[in-house]
């Protein structure tokens, strides 16, 4: 399949959109150092290979966007990935954040609510023989089942910053997502080894809104 090649013009593509993306003040070079191993034109339809090496976020189907790079790599930074953490990522999209943190030696754990969706990117990373867990649900509950996690990452713009998600973080840990309507301001999340919770903000972002959760009539909004 034309679109698994990967090109000496691709790579040279791909090192000058990491470039533009170390300019725009990203400074981790394991962040970096993955997107440019990550054939970035794998994750669009080979019509739009062209675009696949601008810093711009791009649509990928069911309403949902590839994130712009720079987006995917200051979200990573703010999250200090370490090699073996255990990460849950909320919105799976396309694949690419999750091959990115899998391609840093994350072990990745990640939940996409649209069906066609999930479908489609677990077999495409399954493809690559990219070993991303990819699971069907409900973004707002995380995955109980595998907590805690090390970090945790939101890939769509919540209306808050839902509780159970917080739950499931790892004293230590760090969760970053992004808050608000739309616009958001992306935000860190890091629960004290006492289990007590700094919140920071870092900037306006704009995203595709999270999906929301089915009313369980409980309110999961963390309130500080």
């Amino acid at each position: 399949m034309s679109k698994f090649i990967d090109s000496f013009r691709h790579k040279g593509l791909r090192r000058k959109l990491v470039q533009e993306v170390r300019e725009k003040g990203i400074t981790d070079d394991s962040v970096l150092e993955a997107m440019e191993k990550l054939p970035r034109h794998y994750f669009l339809d080979s019509s739009f290979v062209e675009f696949a090496y601008q810093d711009k976020a791009f649509p990928i189907g069911s309403g949902q966007t590839i994130s712009q790079p720079y987006t995917v790599a200051f979200q990573t930074q703010l999250m200090r990935v370490e090699k073996g953490d255990k990460i849950l990522e909320i919105g799976t999209g396309s694949g690419y954040q999750a091959s990115v943190l899998h391609l840093m030696g994350a072990k990745v754990f990640s939940i996409e609510r649209q069906k066609e969706l999930f479908v489609k990117t677990k077999a495409f990373l399954e493809n690559l023989n990219y070993r991303v867990k990819v699971f069907f649900g409900d973004g707002y509950k995380g995955l109980p089942a595998f907590a805690p996690f090390d970090k945790i990452i939101v890939t769509c713009g919540a209306p808050f910053v839902p509780e159970m998600l917080v739950e499931q973080l790892k004293p230590g840990g760090i969760m970053i997502i992004p808050v608000g309507d739309d616009v958001q301001t992306m935000i860190s999340v890091e629960k004290n080894m006492d289990g007590s919770i700094v919140q920071k903000e870092h900037g306006a972002f704009r995203f595709v809104p999270m999906l929301e959760k089915k009313n369980d009539g409980k309110n999961n909004k963390l309130n500080y």
